[in-house]
């Protein structure tokens, strides 16, 4: 199943079809469905799979560590989803989560007044829009990540961007986080057009390029290396990767945008990252909301 999901990015890199404007999302589709597949069948159980999925872990560890008979909609919590130990130290930080005083600072923001008399309010009518984006622009022909759309509303306010991986741009994300969370509402993406898709293949082909000095690729992490143990941790899945940003990372001490865990992650593969608002990096962030659609919204969230 993972060989015909990797030969599948690699065809469908470049191939694009003349499709209607209600089947450009035809492939993307099918890649989910594959992936999802991929991911119920390793978990279904690690430790009768070991030979598969697992051959490098401790058999001790496989019968006794990890969940089983996980469903899609269970990854959504990450690697917390089937590390049995984690999950308990992740379930007693939530009890008090340390971004919750955010959530709070991030509605003020929203409401804050700019000098002109206009707010992130009158730019984002509705908050409950965390499972919206990043999103494919039809008139500019491009992906728009949620940081670029907040820091386009600043400038378009003659108001200072925002650091674009943490500080008041997390903290207002945790609030758009949470009350799209509350609205009970998943992700959304959508892929309306020839030029989104084709943004989409270029976002997956970058998720399965090996680059950098250490050759590896965002897929041998979080697809085949997912549930792997590397040092303390197990890898997270790349089925619901995304929901819960922004993240408090107890390793930061404090909350992240998306952004700032991706470029942290592509460094850690021996990579230059892309930038935070370029063509590059939204395409990659494009290409991962989409293999969460229908997933539940569900951050702000917690991680290592």
């Amino acid at each position: 199943m993972l060989t015909r999901l990797l030969k599948a990015s690699v065809l469908t890199s470049f191939a694009f079809f003349s499709l209607n404007a209600t089947q450009f999302d035809v492939q993307a589709q099918k890649d989910k469905k594959e992936l999802v597949k991929y991911f119920e069948a390793k978990f279904q159980d690690p430790y009768k799979n070991k030979n598969t999925f697992f051959p490098y872990s401790p058999e001790e560890e496989l019968k006794d560590g990890y969940e089983k008979g996980l469903k899609h909609m269970d990854f959504g919590i990450g690697s917390y989803s089937y590390a049995k130990d984690a999950k308990e130290q992740y379930e007693a930080i939530k009890e008090f989560p340390p971004y919750e005083d955010k959530i709070e600072d991030g509605e003020e923001l929203y409401t804050k007044e700019f000098a002109n008399g206009n707010s992130l309010k009158t730019c984002f009518p509705d908050p409950t829009i965390g499972g919206d984006y990043p999103y494919f622009d039809t008139n500019r022909k491009e992906v728009i990540s949620l940081t670029t759309a907040i820091n386009e509303c600043l400038e378009s306010n003659n108001e200072k961007k925002w650091n674009a991986k943490k500080g008041k741009m997390a903290t207002f994300q945790a609030f758009l986080a949470y009350s799209t969370a509350e609205a009970q509402k998943k992700m959304n993406i959508k892929i309306p057009t020839k030029e989104a898709q084709e943004a989409y293949e270029r976002g997956k082909e970058y998720y399965y390029t090996q680059r950098g000095y250490l050759k590896l690729s965002c897929a041998t992490c979080h697809i085949q290396g997912a549930g792997q143990r590397v040092r303390n941790e197990k890898l997270s899945p790349l089925l619901g990767q995304i929901t819960h940003f922004p993240v408090y990372r107890l390793k930061w001490g404090g909350l992240g945008t998306l952004e700032r865990r991706m470029s942290g992650c592509v460094k850690d593969q021996g990579q230059v990252p892309p930038k935070n608002d370029s063509k590059q990096m939204h395409e990659l962030l494009y290409f991962m909301a989409y293999m969460s659609n229908d997933m539940p919204i569900d951050g702000p969230d917690v991680r290592k």
